[in-house]
């Protein structure tokens, strides 16, 4: 019977609206268009190729010109100067350097943004089977509910024709408060898990598409943790853009010591000055210098040097920061790994629960029929299948989510990986 109610229940949570029911790709394509924190990512890419603009423009001709009127008394003379100034770097290693440095981390910025669109499809995924289980939970904790109503009714109708006592009516009304509260429980949870995913989506889930009831439970390919591992320290863009932040650290360390060096640059200067009075040419002259000006850092104070010390502890923090990274990432890939099997697993353990609950449920009922089982054992049996049932769930939906988490971990998270899992979906 609790079999029975539960699938009426699954039914009528689903099969109103699944004409309408969004699909994991539709509501990744509502995320993307509307996610701050994968915008945010965006923005901060293009913060850093600006950047890497500016820092190239310090080594292309610089133009400026600038114009001045004049006038003397009290022979009131005036007269005005237009002026003009380009110049050219020849040779500035320090610019150089940070130009290296600049255009590393828009390199940097680039797979962080990959890394970003990564998360976005697994913190997608993770709200929307996040919705699937609270919903599954739900609707077990419904029938189950329901279940203990109908023993509250029947224990109260043996009681009444004399065929059991009032304590068999206690306990299951006692069993039937309890399911009541998990209940209340279970739809605040949904409520909850329903709202995390209008957070990255900007809107109000509709009805979800569930999973398929035949759902395959395979173990991960390749089959060896250690290769996954491996394909992580290679794939992840995340931790590819930590590195790139070590390497530009020491192009940082580079730029910073060529503050030592000279520099030399190219310079054309231009004034033009007409003007009127006793002691002013009334003609127009133009006077036009070229020129190379070599500077020579000589002292500063002892600010190269400390810059200099700056840059090789600022390397030295990205350097430990990457390694942290590093350990992270190998043990959530070997975590994930691992939940992967877990799942498999427990979908497998799962599926034979439910199976041998129901069972036991029929049985204790006809035993009850016959006088050789009594009601707690009925109550127990029933509580029992709930149990199973949600445990059966949530380990289905563990497994697809463990599965997605480990490609993520491992780099390789992609739109084709989030198709793969939609086709899971019921249509």
């Amino acid at each position: 019977m609790m079999k029975k109610l539960f699938f009426i229940g699954l039914i009528g949570s689903f099969l109103p609206a699944l004409a309408q029911a969004e699909n994991l790709l539709e509501v990744y394509a509502q995320a993307r268009a509307a996610d701050p924190v994968l915008a945010a990512a965006d923005a901060t890419r293009g913060v850093q190729q600006e950047l890497a603009v500016q820092a190239r423009a310090k080594l292309l001709p610089q133009w400026s010109a600038s114009a001045s009127e004049y006038r003397l008394r009290p022979d009131d003379s005036h007269g005005n100067t237009l002026a003009s100034n380009i110049s050219q770097t020849v040779f500035d290693l320090g610019q150089l350097r940070s130009l290296d440095v600049a255009n590393t981390l828009v390199r940097s910025q680039d797979s962080a943004l990959r890394a970003a669109e990564q998360d976005l499809r697994a913190r997608v995924a993770s709200a929307y089977f996040g919705v699937l289980s609270a919903q599954a939970s739900l609707t077990t904790a419904e029938a189950n509910e329901s279940a203990f109503a109908q023993q509250v009714e029947q224990a109260q109708s043996r009681f009444q024709s004399g065929l059991s006592a009032s304590v068999d009516v206690e306990q299951a009304r006692a069993y039937s408060e309890l399911a009541r509260n998990a209940t209340v429980q279970s739809r605040q949870a949904l409520l909850d898990a329903r709202e995390a995913l209008a957070e990255i989506t900007g809107r109000t889930p509709g009805v979800l598409s569930p999973l398929v009831a035949d759902l395959p439970a395979l173990p991960p390919q390749p089959a060896e943790p250690q290769a996954w591992v491996e394909r992580a320290l290679a794939g992840n863009p995340a931790l590819a853009a930590q590195g790139l932040q070590v390497e530009a650290s020491g192009q940082a360390v580079a730029a910073a010591r060529a503050a030592h060096l000279p520099t030399l640059s190219l310079g054309v200067d231009t004034t033009r000055q007409r003007g009127t009075g006793a002691f002013l040419p009334s003609d127009l002259r133009t006077n036009t210098q070229l020129g190379l000006t070599l500077n020579i850092p000589i002292f500063a104070g002892g600010a190269t040097q400390s810059q200099v010390r700056q840059a090789s502890l600022q390397r030295e923090t990205q350097r430990e920061q990457l390694e942290s990274a590093r350990r992270a990432l190998m043990r959530e890939v070997r975590g994930q790994y691992q939940a992967v099997l877990a799942g498999v697993a427990q979908m497998q353990s799962g599926r034979a629960a439910v199976e041998a609950a129901d069972r036991a449920v029929q049985s204790t009922r006809a035993g009850q029929e016959l006088g050789t089982r009594t009601m707690t054992d009925l109550l127990l049996g029933i509580q029992t299948q709930a149990q199973a049932q949600n445990a059966y769930e949530q380990a289905r939906h563990h497994y697809v989510l463990a599965t997605l988490l480990l490609q993520q971990a491992a780099g390789s998270l992609g739109d084709a990986e989030l198709a793969a899992v939609n086709s899971l979906l019921k249509e």
